[in-house]
């Protein structure tokens, strides 16, 4: 994938942000009812498994991943703003969270960055699982 390099990273991680929520929703429609654990089927194509990691009255935090020879990965954790209409991600399998890797806040430009290559990523990954057709169901046993 080319390295996406926008003007104003600001505005179009928003704008990203935004996307990814409504991907998100359309991907997994019943995200909101799922109280722990739930598995995505397509015909012909790996299993996508969410994890509910934390439940607050205005956010939602889970964890996305697909299921390669027992192996979870990309393991994207996403933290959704239920009021704001936003899903952004907090780390995924290969880089860790920005508060691990930045100590010093004043680092806005490389947050950003960070953040930008973050959410790009996770943009593209779902427009890759909404043309599967996912079908979400609870997970009543760890399969």
């Amino acid at each position: 994938m080319s390295f996406v390099n926008p003007v104003n990273k600001s505005i179009c991680l928003e704008q990203v942000c935004e996307s990814n929520y409504q991907k998100l929703l359309k991907l997994i429609p019943d995200l909101m009812a799922f109280k722990a654990t739930a598995i995505g089927r397509a015909p012909h194509h790996s299993t996508l498994h969410l994890e509910v990691i934390e439940r607050t009255p205005y956010t939602l935090t889970v964890e996305l991943s697909h299921s390669f020879n027992k192996s979870l990965a990309p393991a994207v954790k996403i933290r959704v703003y239920l009021d704001a209409q936003l899903a952004e991600v907090l780390s995924d399998h290969a880089r860790a969270g920005v508060t691990q890797v930045f100590k010093d806040p004043g680092l806005s430009r490389e947050i950003m960055n960070y953040k930008w290559r973050l959410n790009y990523f996770l943009q593209k990954w779902l427009d890759h699982c909404l043309k599967k057709d996912y079908l979400f169901s609870a997970n009543a046993e760890a399969a």
